[in-house]
């Protein structure tokens, strides 16, 4: 198919599908190839490639794929989710710039905007991301963006895209969202008014746990300064295997999203009414005190959750070390559940830095069936509680 003709009438699945794959232009192969070359001659003929550091025709694709399914004018991939959001950031801030942030943002973007950006003059306020006022609030005459995370990492606090997008408007700031969360099957941030998208490529994109990337999506100017310039001079360009696997995953997001989802849904059921477990974090319930915002902005939800089992530290580390279908690990949004614990051992400062709470454990819900993952969490939560009442 054309990828240039009009998307109208398109599906998210049909872009996954089909969109970019370009059949006349590969000798009619039904999945692209892997142009695994660095170098592309054009002695008798300008096809427009130079050098994969720049481009690559099966990175191309898959960045294609992405734009349409985050309805932006261009993406560009990367080597990893963090190439991507530094990348994107440093295509905008200078020496003397100013970040507002949300305080539970993911700790690797934390990091490098309270710690590395400092070196070069650049600070940052982190705020309650519930708050637009707080934002507001927070703005200094040098504050150049707003970097948003929605739902933050941990506790899945929300932002209200389009206030703060209108806000940024106001005060002439660029918004940065990331979207790895909902993905661009449930929340499309550019709708709101939001300059740049970001994704680790890593999680639910890619979906197989076996891949490392990211992507920024955005205007087509913004993301050809960043081709020549954050990518392209530092380097971090995703390889053309890395987005051949990417392409692959891509096909298939719709359908594992929606059983990611509804897998997620049972279980976080399941946690909120369990007697063992004081909160469960999941914008997806009811209960949630954004659940209505996250009904305007997102179309659905995603797997990954988290909740507070009741027990001290070390009866929590041995049920999370007794489970039999939740492998332990920091990374998600692969078939496989996994389970993290960021609130074990955290200290007084660190939780009311971060606004995780002591305890807060945090599950990926794969492809398994729910029940099995069900019946896995009971009973270790009885094991636990029993443990509770024993010591």
């Amino acid at each position: 198919m054309d990828d240039r003709q009009s998307l109208e009438g398109w599906t998210k699945e049909d872009i996954c599908a089909h969109l970019g794959d370009d059949y006349d232009r590969f000798h009619g192969a039904v999945v692209p190839p892997i142009f695994q070359n660095s170098l592309f001659t054009r002695k008798t003929v300008n096809h427009g490639y130079t050098y994969t550091r720049v481009t690559n025709p099966t990175t191309e694709v898959a960045e294609k794929k992405l734009a349409a399914l985050e309805e932006g004018e261009e993406a560009k991939c990367f080597a990893s989710g963090m190439a991507a959001i530094t990348s994107a950031l440093f295509s905008v801030l200078e020496q003397g710039d100013h970040v507002l942030c949300p305080k539970s943002v993911y700790a690797p973007t934390r990091g490098f905007l309270e710690i590395y950006l400092n070196r070069f003059g650049v600070e940052a306020t982190f705020v309650e991301s519930e708050s637009v006022e707080a934002f507001e609030q927070a703005i200094r005459p040098n504050t150049k963006v707003i970097y948003l995370e929605s739902p933050v990492s941990n506790v899945f606090s929300l932002q209200d895209l389009s206030e703060l997008s209108r806000l940024a408007k106001a005060y002439g700031l660029t918004t940065i969202v990331d979207n790895t969360w909902a993905t661009p099957m449930y929340q499309n941030p550019i709708r709101f008014g939001i300059d740049l998208v970001v994704h680790s490529a890593s999680k639910y994109l890619g979906g197989h746990s076996d891949i490392i990337g990211g992507v920024i999506i955005g205007r087509k100017e913004a993301m050809t300064q960043i081709m020549h310039r954050e990518r392209g001079m530092l380097g971090g360009i995703m390889d053309p295997h890395q987005a051949w696997l990417l392409l692959r995953g891509i096909r298939t997001l719709p359908l594992r999203m929606r059983e990611h989802q509804a897998n997620a849904m049972k279980v976080a059921q399941f946690l909120e009414k369990h007697p063992a477990v004081s909160r469960v974090y999941y914008p997806g319930l009811p209960s949630h005190p954004q659940y209505e915002l996250g009904r305007r902005q997102m179309s659905g939800c995603s797997g990954l959750l988290s909740f507070v089992p009741k027990g001290r530290g070390e009866q929590i580390h041995a049920f999370m070390k007794g489970l039999k279908f939740f492998e332990e690990g920091p990374s998600w949004g692969g078939f496989e559940s996994l389970i993290n614990s960021p609130g074990l051992g955290i200290s007084e400062e660190a939780s009311r830095l971060t606004g995780i709470p002591s305890g807060l454990l945090r599950i990926s819900i794969g492809l398994e069936k729910a029940e099995t993952l069900i019946d896995d969490l009971d009973r270790g939560l009885y094991s636990l509680s029993k443990g509770r009442e024993i010591g």
